[in-house]
This record gives structure tokens, sequence and C-alpha cells, in this order.
């Protein structure tokens, strides 16, 4: 469904993916987001090796599983406020963000998938990162309740598995860092 071609005037069939990718390029959000590697691409038969399919694969199941897991968190909250319990705004909060994150993740994926270093780059580094930061927020004595604890903990540890992906000896070899200029 996601891939049925649409009719375009004066350029024939073109998929819904190809539309979304040629409207993110017309914008210059490569750019924006990659700043001066914006344009640096990786080698294509690194893109279609198997490994690289099945590590893309791989990532794109985690971020569903994170998806659901922030969904589950909304849905829990709001159950428990319809059962009459009051729910700390910081639930809220952290919920509404985990939910953003994780779209901003499918971004920096789809456009890694892509061959796009900086993306690559990003999913990286924010593997690392907000694990870390999650953990050490869920471990302030109050702040959320013990069910956001455990959320936390599932949503950090698909996070280190997102990472674990990323930083195999293939996926390493496939994104090679660009020469300074």
């Amino acid at each position: 469904m996601h891939d049925r071609p649409r009719r375009m005037r004066h350029h024939g069939l073109v998929s819904i993916p190809a539309l979304v990718d040629r409207l993110w390029c017309r914008l210059h959000l490569d750019r924006l987001a990659g700043g001066r590697q914006a344009g640096y691409v990786i080698r294509e038969d690194m893109l279609d090796h198997p490994e690289t399919v099945r590590s893309f694969r791989w990532i794109r199941w985690l971020l569903v599983a994170e998806t659901i897991v922030g969904l589950a968190a909304i849905v829990v909250a709001v159950l428990l406020t319809n059962a009459g319990q009051t729910i700390p705004w910081a639930v809220w909060f952290r919920a509404t963000v985990v939910l953003l994150i994780t779209l901003t993740l499918y971004v920096f994926a789809w456009r890694a998938q892509l061959g796009y270093y900086w993306a690559y780059q990003r999913l990286r580094l924010f593997s690392r990162i907000f694990p870390v930061v999650t953990l050490v927020i869920a471990a302030i004595p109050g702040l959320y309740p013990f069910w956001m604890v455990i959320e936390q903990i599932v949503f950090s540890l698909l996070m280190i598995g997102i990472g674990d992906v990323l930083t195999t000896d293939h996926m390493r070899a496939t994104f090679p860092k660009p020469a300074r200029r």
C-alpha cells in the first residue's frame, strides 16, 4: 500500500516514499539536520548488502516496540486517571516526549537507511545518550510511579538494542567516517 505508485504531472509513476524523499530534499532538510556532512552518502553496494538490510529491519522493529511502549504508557496514564488516580505532570510530559523522540528516531533511521552518514551518526549518538538520561531520571525517588519506571527501563533497553545494531563491525564499516575537508 505504501509503495503504490501515484501519477504525477510530467513525472510518470512515483511511489509515496519517493514523493516524501523528493519533498525532504526540496526543503533541504538534510542540509539543516546534517550540517557539513549532509551530502555524504555511503556506497550503494553497502546499502544493498544483506547484513545492512537486516540491521535496518531490526532497527525498525525496535522502533515499533518503542512506539508501543510509549503508547502503552499514555494508555495506562489515561486509564488510571479515569479510575480516579492523580497522575503527576512528569508522567504526561515523559510519555509525550518519548513518542516525540521516537518519531525523530524514525526519521534518522529512514535517512540512514538511504545512506546518509549524518543520520546514522545521530541515531548512534541518541541510542547512547537517551538510555543513560532515561535511567538517571528514572532513579530520582518519587518522580515517577513504579509502572513508569518500568516503562523507562524497557525504553532504555530498546534504545541500547538499537545502539548495539548500529555499532556492529558491519554497520561501522558500512558507514565510514567521512574525510575531513
